[in-house]
């Protein structure tokens, strides 16, 4: 029995010796304080978008057939007329038989008109007609002859795709409207060709633009688009190069609204005044921050750290009567501009005052 009684005792001043030690060994959770500070800062509108040329040309054919040669590769650089495609004519059966049955029919009238033309001739060799009749004569067989060689090239063109006139070669190469960079290829060898014309939008064949002009188009927020004009400075984030920051300028604010799910937003393009030094690429996904506002070394704070109550600001300080107690009060404040993570102080608070910063709540 007195075994136990001493075992017993033994455990109760082990787990009283633990206690004490658990006690005395857990240090008191000290006040963390941050120091309110001088700096710059600046308000800022967001808006999201994309890197996009000024211009981007679709080039479309106005010349039916088959792809029969592509003269480019995407991302190269061609001049103003350099050619593109070749087309290979591809003419209905109709169409080929009724062109070759226009150059007979036109080669038969032509004919007939030039013998009569030489028998008036003849007649007027010998002062039998008037040089009127002569002179309408002529005029009928040359502008036969005319349209019998517009039947024949005609012809020559469905067939062949090209002809040799006297001041210059018509082809069916499809030439480049500008200098720039193809971005794009939609057709290939074989393909397809429909014409543009009045009545269908034709078939698009490759697209072009000049990178040398680039344009930042994005949305803003309707919080935001009332504080932004035209000419605001701007700082252009990319995406797939997060170390390159690009000057902007702002250029053009849309005036109507547009919703994207259920924000209302405005459509915005900002002019890229330089790229840094990097290669930029068509839809490229960036951000660009545009600056408002702008005010220089003035008291900081992290915002974090403001309370909202009763439509007022205020922040917890330190105040203790004892070196061992902590204990806080609050202090209202009035503030100015905000970046999203330090706001101004403009009045209660001045530069090196300590500010409370409670601890994060912990999720039950």
């Amino acid at each position: 029995m007195k075994k136990w009684i001493f075992r017993g005792v033994s455990l109760v001043l082990l787990l009283t010796f633990f206690y004490f030690l658990f006690a005395c060994g857990k240090k008191k959770e000290e006040m963390k304080l941050v120091s309110a500070t001088r700096g710059d800062i600046r308000e800022k509108a967001l808006a999201v978008g994309t890197i996009e040329p000024e211009k981007e040309i679709k080039v479309k054919s106005i010349i039916p057939g088959i792809v029969a040669e592509v003269l480019f590769k995407v991302g190269d650089a061609v001049k103003l007329g350099a050619p593109l495609f070749k087309i290979s004519p591809n003419p209905t059966p109709l169409e080929y038989v009724e062109a070759r049955r226009s150059m007979e029919l036109a080669e038969v009238t032509m004919q007939k008109l030039k013998n009569d033309w030489t028998r008036q001739l003849e007649l007027y060799k010998g002062n039998l007609i008037s040089r009127s009749e002569m002179d309408a004569s002529e005029g009928s067989y040359r502008e036969t002859e005319l349209r019998y060689r517009t039947a024949a090239e005609r012809l020559e063109l469905l067939e062949k795709g090209r002809i040799r006139m006297s001041n210059r070669e018509i082809d069916s190469l499809l030439r480049s409207p500008i200098t720039g960079i193809v971005l794009s290829q939609s057709v290939f060898q074989g393909d397809p060709v429909v014409p543009l014309t009045n009545f269908q939008p034709g078939t698009e064949l490759c697209s072009l633009a000049d990178m040398a002009s680039l344009l930042f188009k994005g949305t803003v927020d309707e919080i935001d688009v009332g504080k932004i004009v035209d000419g605001m400075e701007a700082e252009i984030q990319i995406g797939a190069l997060p170390d390159t920051k690009i000057p902007g300028r702002v250029d053009r604010i849309f005036p109507k609204a547009k919703k994207e799910g259920n924000a209302t937003l405005f459509d915005i393009w900002i002019v890229i005044k330089e790229t840094a030094g990097v290669t930029l690429r068509a839809g490229f996904s960036a951000t660009a921050g545009i600056q408002i506002r702008e005010r220089k070394q003035v008291v900081l704070i992290p915002e974090r750290l403001v309370v909202f109550e009763d439509g007022k600001r205020f922040v917890e300080v330190p105040y203790s009567e004892s070196k061992e107690e902590q204990k806080t009060r609050k202090v209202e404040i009035q503030t100015g501009l905000s970046d999203g993570l330090n706001i101004e102080v403009l009045s209660g608070l001045k530069e090196g005052d300590k500010v409370v910063e409670k601890p994060p709540r912990e999720i039950k």
